[in-house]
């Protein structure tokens, strides 16, 4: 059979893909506002002294990256609303499955990061009466956030990947705008390209830096 291409009906509709990218931006952006700081408190309490504070952490982390993504999205539009009593909508349920689930993986980057800054970095600070709290934001954390850089931009990417999964539930990200373009234009193989070549440039572009990053730090270290 010889199908015949075309784009056209696709790029007449292109103000829909503009639209669920900026959903996917805006979904993007409030995962990430609540996967960072809860990840950074998760690994903190991760590396407690306290041994119950330690392990209900690692719960948490080991319940969320269990789950798969679109089981969340489904359990925080569909069962979480009935158990609270409220009604959440697409945008809500989406942000919190995404990150939530994103905090546990963060975790585990602050975690490493944080364990990597060497023990001398402590010590010195602390021999100089600084305070534990000065201590970690002032020196700890800048070392461990540079050397995590590659490592945040690789999640960055899987966080990405992620959201499209809440078109599932209706939010009008990208992958929902395209499902829609489809069924306009019956158009579904040159639209479903066109989204995957969104997807591979941006994560192409996101792939170099955190390539690009990664060198410099390998080279800082090597010196």
């Amino acid at each position: 059979m010889n199908y015949e291409w075309d784009f056209a009906p696709v790029f007449r509709n292109i103000d829909l893909l503009v639209q669920g990218a900026y959903g996917t931006f805006v979904l993007v952006a409030l995962s990430l506002a609540v996967a960072l700081p809860l990840g950074l408190v998760l690994a903190l309490l991760r590396m407690s002294r306290i041994p119950v504070v330690g392990h209900l952490a690692g719960c948490y982390v080991e319940i969320f990256r269990s789950a798969p993504a679109i089981v969340l999205i489904y359990w925080f539009f569909f069962a979480f609303p009935m158990v609270v009593g409220l009604r959440f909508s697409p945008t809500t349920a989406a942000v919190l499955a995404v990150g939530l689930q994103s905090a546990a993986f963060f975790c585990e980057v602050f975690r490493a990061g944080i364990g990597a800054v060497p023990r001398g970095q402590w010590e010195a600070a602390s021999a100089l009466g600084m305070r534990k709290r000065t201590l970690f934001v002032s020196i700890i954390l800048p070392q461990a956030v540079r050397n995590m850089l590659p490592i945040f931009l690789n999640r960055l990417i899987d966080v990405i990947k992620t959201t499209a999964l809440a078109s599932i539930i209706a939010y009008g990200e990208i992958v929902y705008q395209a499902s829609q373009i489809s069924s306009r234009t019956y158009r579904p193989i040159e639209t479903y390209t066109v989204l995957g070549g969104i997807f591979f440039v941006v994560i192409f572009i996101i792939s170099l830096i955190s390539r690009q990053l990664e060198r410099r730090l390998q080279r800082a270290h090597a010196r």
